[in-house]
């Protein structure tokens, strides 16, 4: 994996988004500390709403992203953690129940109602990619995490299931392994940004992590430090990005750097005097607008965003669930004015979400644009970290790993 360094400490997470490619490199130091030694980045293009839909675009993003690593970090890459979203993928809840066979819960148990569980119809384009228990049952006793040993005549258990495409998947892993990278695990993207921007009391009180990227944005409702909830939306950065671009006539890119650098979420936050300059796509002389205006384009789609957030909330059934309020993370959360909007959206605190517990490069890293690549380091190091304290609920971070190795390695 490395020259010059213990490929066993190292971890490289890749984050394949819409809107750009991330490779961050992390060394495992012996306190267990994550350090980060290396970052590359590139500009995705083969990408919609999460999905590969240029092969060869996405490799030379992936490419170039890996070389950039590679040097800052003084290593070979060869195998990384990545990450999957995309509007394909789709969530349940469900049920089993079995008789406890010899009146005490066993392993047996544990996975013969979790089987039960996980018996559903799936259409054939879809692949289950984790199973995450709530909670266990037994003998209407609730919210027990760990079973085994206790008595009783009947085991229950409510999972969380996450499916997605096939082929989704596979084109995503077909672009890394014909970069000569292997895959360790392909981890569901909200999962990961969860593990890097949310703090234990957060996940047991309630909370509703929302990744808004350039092409989805990914929820995650977790509660009593389980998953209780997890979906994509086809909206996010992207079409504000987009909304500037045909209001004002300028180039996408343009539209994209006049968002960051002068958007606000909210138009009060705005100015009618602030005056900035934008080129036109047709190659004239560029047009004076300001702040004002650009607001004025930017904050309905911002709006629209977060209502469709809070009537999946509602739908869902989760919205009373999330008692320590709301974290956003992602690049488009760092636009100016957009924790304020969300607040004032939701009702509930809301909190701009940084990945945390690291060290190295953090005047780059401590920000939410890096919020899944954090997350997937912190799962591959909880991957490596075999000699600590397994659970056998399935909830670990390391036991959803090795449940996403085996759907892995039966489809690749």
């Amino acid at each position: 994996m490395i020259k010059n360094k213990d490929e066993n400490n190292l971890i490289v997470a890749l984050d394949v988004g819409t809107s750009k490619i991330v490779v961050i490199v992390a060394e495992l130091l012996p306190d267990g500390v994550l350090k980060i030694i290396g970052l590359g980045q590139h500009v995705s293009k083969g990408l919609k709403k999460g999905v590969v839909v240029n092969i060869e675009s996405t490799m030379q993003a992936i490419q170039r992203a890996v070389e950039e690593a590679e040097l800052m970090a003084d290593c070979k890459i060869k195998d990384v953690y990545t990450g999957i979203a995309g509007s394909h993928i789709k969530s349940l809840n469900s049920h089993g129940m079995v008789k406890i066979k010899d009146s005490e819960v066993s392993q047996m148990d544990i996975d013969r109602v979790i089987e039960t569980a996980q018996a559903i119809t799936l259409p054939p384009d879809q692949q289950v990619l984790h199973i995450l228990t709530q909670e266990y049952v037994v003998d209407q006793q609730h919210d027990i995490i760990e079973p085994i040993g206790m008595s009783g005549m009947k085991l229950e258990v409510k999972v969380h299931i996450i499916t997605g495409a096939v082929a989704a998947a596979q084109n995503i892993i077909k672009c890394i392994k014909r970069c000569g990278l292997d895959v360790t695990e392909l981890v569901l993207q909200p999962l990961a940004s969860a593990e890097a921007v949310l703090t234990k009391d957060e996940r047991d009180l309630g909370v509703c992590l929302v990744d808004i990227g350039g092409g989805t944005t990914d929820i995650a409702v977790i509660k009593n430090g389980q998953i209780q909830h997890t979906v994509v939306i086809p909206i996010a950065g992207d079409q504000v990005t987009n909304d500037i671009s045909v209001a004002f006539r300028t180039p996408n890119q343009s539209a994209e750097d006049i968002k960051i650098n002068h958007g606000s979420a909210i138009t009060n936050m705005a100015s009618a005097n602030e005056i900035i300059e934008i080129p036109l796509v047709d190659g004239r002389d560029p047009k004076k607008i300001t702040t004002l205006s650009l607001s004025q384009i930017i904050q309905p789609r911002m709006e629209e965003l977060f209502d469709l957030i809070k009537n999946e909330l509602i739908r869902s059934k989760t919205m009373d669930t999330i008692s320590s309020g709301i974290v956003i993370t992602g690049g488009s959360s760092m636009l100016n004015g957009a924790v304020e909007l969300a607040e004032s959206i939701f009702g509930v605190p809301v909190r701009l979400g940084l990945p945390r517990d690291i060290d190295g490069l953090l005047e780059v890293i401590e920000n939410p644009r890096y919020a899944t690549g954090v997350g997937l380091l912190k799962m591959g190091k909880e991957d490596k970290d075999k000699d600590t304290n397994l659970h056998l609920d399935g909830n670990t971070i390391t036991n959803i790993l090795k449940k996403m190795k085996l759907w892995f390695q039966g489809n690749f």
